[in-house]
């Protein structure tokens, strides 16, 4: 069985046991990439980890929201919102959190692995900008975490490789992932919609929105309802419940996991908001499905 464990409020965590790693190790198409333990943490309270024992994988991590560090070779360095970094395998190392962050995180392995870890030792960033894909990337990771906490055949272990191959390039090869991506939107209404679905597990205020397009208030409001029939900020709203029905149908997400993935943190709020917006509770949503 793949064992999944509970720490962190919200967290989805899986750990492969030996001996699928083992089956990832020997198949010639997972053999290139493969995962041996993968998770989400949000809002990981002082959250650290230290490694005195080097392990043979490769530990990605990936800052959503909040700030931490890590520490490799001597050297430590800072992390960010909208940062990643790949630690070395064979090497110790440790990493957290001063307060609080988000991550996404993988132990990966592979002879492929190499390539994708190339550079990315120091902080990497990944800013929201129009051509941005970040939400699709994010979708990527929630599919692997999916198949793998569903399924546990080499058919599973073989996809999973296959999308941590997507993954890790969207990172490493940043350029033409976005470039990849069809026309930009041009439209300033657009460009601050696009702004929100980047930032849909984000707490995020009407001042991050008029700060990114660059637009008085009162001005883009107007420009704003215009196109859309509603404020910005019920529609970041709408947006944000959109999300939360589309994990709720596509995946086994808790409630609890789920309001966090929509960047709200007390599921009280979010259960209200949801019935608000869908005219039903997010269980019976689920149920009804």
């Amino acid at each position: 069985m793949i064992k999944k464990k509970d720490g962190f409020q919200g967290e989805q965590k899986v750990v492969l046991p030996p001996v699928l790693i083992e089956m990832e190790e020997h198949d010639e198409l997972c053999q290139s990439l493969y995962i041996t333990d993968i998770g989400y943490y949000p809002k990981a309270e002082h959250h650290q980890r230290t490694r005195e024992k080097a392990i043979p994988q490769y530990v990605l991590i990936y800052c959503v929201e909040g700030d931490g560090w890590y520490q490799v070779d001597g050297k430590r360095h800072q992390v960010s919102k909208n940062q990643y970094f790949i630690l070395p395998a064979h090497k110790p190392h440790a990493y957290g959190t001063q307060q609080s962050w988000t991550i996404y995180w993988v132990h990966f392995a592979g002879t492929a692995a190499h390539v994708y870890a190339q550079g990315a030792a120091t902080p990497q960033s990944i800013n929201v900008a129009i051509n941005s894909r970040i939400g699709e990337r994010l979708n990527i990771f929630e599919e692997i975490l999916g198949t793998l906490c569903a399924g546990k055949e080499l058919e599973d272990m073989r996809y999973a490789s296959s999308l941590l191959h997507h993954f890790l390039a969207s990172m490493r090869y940043l350029g033409q992932f976005r470039r990849a991506k069809a026309e930009a939107p041009t439209d300033i209404v657009d460009q601050a919609i696009h702004y929100m679905r980047e930032n849909i597990e984000n707490r995020m205020m009407m001042d991050d929105v008029l700060r990114y397009v660059g637009y008085s208030q009162s001005h883009f409001n107007t420009l704003f309802k215009k196109k859309t029939g509603v404020s910005p900020i019920t529609y970041f709203n709408h947006l944000k419940i959109e999300h939360a029905c589309r994990l709720l149908r596509t995946t086994d997400m808790k409630i609890n996991m789920i309001c966090y993935k929509v960047g709200i943190e007390d599921p009280l709020y979010f259960s209200r908001l949801f019935s608000k917006l869908m005219g039903m509770s997010p269980t019976d949503y689920r149920n009804q499905l």
